[in-house]
């Protein structure tokens, strides 16, 4: 059974059909690529399966539970974490508490015992403290833990966005153009971090991504979008040579 398993989905805005019968499947482990030109709808199907839009049509299930049409809350907590193409962090949080934001999707106390400091807010800030430091370790940021988030260069800050997206322990990551704005130095090591965290976190890994060198060296699955449906699907190899999605995408 797929992990992610989508059919027929649709959206409209208002006269603007902006996915248009989208069918997906991945299975547990992948590390798949969604691609296409500007505007062809790849963020708005993120936000269909994240729950910031509710689809007109379709059906969108994890795991084989039907999440479609949820609060964006309650998706986070079945399984699926994501990152923005504008990286959003709580910037006046040190970079060890933006990681704890995550945890506390697992970790819980309640107001009393953390308004008068009882045994069990210590136990749990401890284990969430020891968690987020293993994490940021994965990701080269032990040693900014300390550090208020906005205070990061820009490639540490996407990274930290993916380490809290991790702290919640999510089934499905989705990376919204990871390597936006990186440099060929940043882009290699932030691959090497994306296998990483596939193989030693037993991750599923969806994600957009416009730097073809990046998606043809890590993704093993391809769909290609544009205007809102599939131009093409399937291996990476044969997907990146499909004359219609060199026409399309590369505008060759």
């Amino acid at each position: 059974m797929a992990l992610l398993d989508v059919q027929n989905l649709g959206i409209s805005f208002g006269g603007l059909r902006a996915v248009d019968g989208f069918n997906l499947s991945i299975e547990k482990g992948q590390l798949y690529g969604l691609i296409g030109p500007n505007g062809a709808g790849k963020t708005t199907i993120f936000n269909l399966l994240t729950g910031v839009y509710k689809p007109n049509e379709g059906i969108i299930k994890l795991d084989g539970t039907d999440i479609t049409g949820q609060r964006t809350i309650d998706i986070n907590k079945s399984g699926v974490a994501r990152t923005f193409q504008n990286i959003r962090l709580f910037k006046d949080l040190s970079v060890l508490d933006n990681v704890k934001v995550g945890l506390h999707n697992n970790h819980h106390y309640n107001t009393f015992e953390g308004l008068f400091r009882l045994p069990k807010y210590f136990k749990i800030e401890k284990e969430m403290n020891e968690k987020a430091m293993e994490l940021l370790k994965v990701f080269d940021l032990d040693k900014e833990a300390d550090y208020l988030a906005s205070n990061l260069p820009y490639g540490k800050q996407r990274k930290l966005e993916i380490a809290r997206a991790l702290a919640t322990d999510p089934k499905l990551l989705l990376l919204d153009e990871p390597a936006a704005g990186m440099n060929p130095n940043e882009t290699k090591e932030l691959m090497d971090t994306i296998r990483f965290v596939r193989d030693n976190f037993e991750m599923t890994i969806l994600l957009i991504e416009h730097d073809m060198k990046l998606v043809s060296g890590i993704c093993e699955k391809l769909t290609v979008l544009n205007f809102g449906k599939v131009l093409c699907q399937g291996d990476t190899t044969t997907v990146l040579n499909d004359p219609e999605v060199i026409k399309a995408y590369l505008g060759e």
